[in-house]
């Protein structure tokens, strides 16, 4: 109930006074893309399917893969940037308000990603909510790695506490985790 709380005064905060930076950014999108948002259906909590919201950073024609399965040449160069400082993710915010997302959580998977989805079912991944950030992106685990990504959030999830949801927080904001890989 605390974590759900913070979850909604952080981001109701960081949409509000990054509400500037976010204009600027799906105005210099639209430059880049022509169409500076992007929206993916993800497996939520409960395997319930939502729409997931971010900025743009590859080209429209990009096929709806996981990011390692795509092309670095699909990437823009507003793109590029956007991930490397993690603001793609911004938009997230307001996934995390409505309640689809919190700000720490496993990452949600695309749907599909089978080999994923069947390593996280019997581990209680979707049993909470995914995040925009957690221990696997803290730990630059990503989706290549399946297994690993399912271990990773279940040990998470079961030792979840306000300490380490504030330990996620803080190491994201200081530049912990690179993002998903991107293959060559």
């Amino acid at each position: 109930m605390l974590i759900r709380l913070v979850d909604i005064v952080l981001s109701f905060v960081g949409l509000l006074l990054g509400f500037p930076l976010l204009l600027s950014i799906f105005f210099f999108g639209l430059f880049d893309t022509g169409s500076p948002m992007f929206k993916q259906r993800r497996v939520g909590k409960d395997k319930k399917a939502f729409i997931l919201v971010k900025f743009r950073t590859m080209s429209i024609d990009t096929v709806s893969v996981a990011s390692h399965l795509a092309s670095t040449s699909s990437i823009t160069k507003m793109g590029g940037v956007l991930r490397r400082t993690k603001l793609d993710e911004l938009p997230q915010l307001w996934n995390v308000l409505k309640g689809d997302m919190s700000l720490v959580g496993p990452r949600p998977g695309l749907f599909n990603q089978e080999e994923l989805t069947r390593a996280r079912e019997g581990r209680g991944v979707f049993d909470v909510r995914p995040g925009i950030t957690g221990l696997s992106q803290v730990s630059n685990i990503d989706m290549s790695t399946p297994d690993l990504l399912a271990e990773t959030d279940a040990r998470m999830i079961s030792d979840m506490s306000f300490k380490n949801y504030s330990k996620y927080i803080f190491q994201t904001i200081l530049g912990a985790g690179a993002g998903d890989r991107v293959k060559g």
